[in-house]
């Protein structure tokens, strides 16, 4: 490492331009001797880069986060290269700082002139632990986030089908589910009580001989239903046949509600 000049101290071992009187067969000659009184060298090429060492002071600011050092430092007398780099730390070193800095410290790194600025490299800082259990932490999550397969969504489940049996039982069920749908009242006692009564369960019972068969319109079916009255209380999406089941009690219920209220409160002819 060069002397320091007499800017800042004076030490024994500094140098001073002057001039050396050589002999040299009679002749004098004056040779400089260059001392470093406002440029100052860095360490010799061929000597190995000190280690980066952060002083004590920075080094107990950098504990969570990468700490960035200064833009610029303006140089000062007596100092180096090498000496600037220890001091901030730079990643790299002095080399690192030169190559940053050639055009304005020039092709010679063992000079360079107090007041020039040199521009700073990032200085190297660890992640404190915590930080990078934090990072690795959130890298895990966001993996299992993208990797986790997305879970298809179930199907609605298909309404079961209700079948209804082809007897008595299963006529007076399916005409109550209609009859739900339409808003007509009724229960199941108050259907099987008048079917029982008007054609103990028949659904192809006729009446040939009472007044309305007289007049041409008998009654017919299970609830023993006139054509006139059949045709007037029809149930939308039953059959058009008085004599289907299904239909005939619809239309039946559907006038007994028009007329007393429900079939429930029908206890004789009607």
């Amino acid at each position: 490492m060069p002397a320091q000049g007499k800017h800042r101290r004076s030490r024994s071992t500094s140098l001073r331009r002057g001039l050396v009187a050589v002999t040299a067969g009679g002749a004098v000659l004056a040779l400089p001797v260059i001392g470093a009184t406002s440029a100052f060298a860095a360490p010799a090429p061929a000597a190995a880069p000190q280690q980066a060492v952060a002083p004590a002071s920075v080094s107990a600011q950098v504990n969570s986060a990468v700490q960035a050092a200064p833009a610029q430092h303006s140089v000062a007398a007596g100092e180096t290269l090498s000496k600037i780099a220890r001091e901030y730390s730079v990643s790299g070193g002095w080399e690192k700082l030169y190559e940053g800095n050639r055009k304005i410290v020039g092709e010679n790194p063992d000079l360079i002139h107090p007041g020039i600025k040199l521009t700073l490299g990032t200085k190297a800082a660890k992640a404190s632990p915590s930080t990078a259990r934090g990072a690795e932490a959130d890298r895990a999550d966001r993996s299992e986030r993208i990797n986790a397969a997305p879970v298809a969504k179930a199907a609605p489940a298909a309404e079961k089908a209700v079948t209804y049996t082809n007897d008595l039982d299963g006529w007076i069920k399916e005409s109550l589910a209609v009859m739900a749908e339409q808003g007509i009242p009724g229960t199941y006692e108050g259907i099987h009580r008048n079917i029982m009564r008007e054609s103990s369960g028949n659904p192809a019972a006729i009446n040939n001989w009472d007044s309305n068969a007289v007049k041409g319109t008998p009654s017919k079916g299970l609830l023993q239903v006139i054509d006139p009255t059949f045709q007037a209380y029809h149930v939308p999406g039953t059959s058009t046949d008085s004599y289907d089941p299904v239909a005939n009690i619809t239309a039946a219920c559907n006038y007994a509600a028009d007329r007393y209220g429900s079939i429930d409160n029908v206890f004789g002819a009607y």
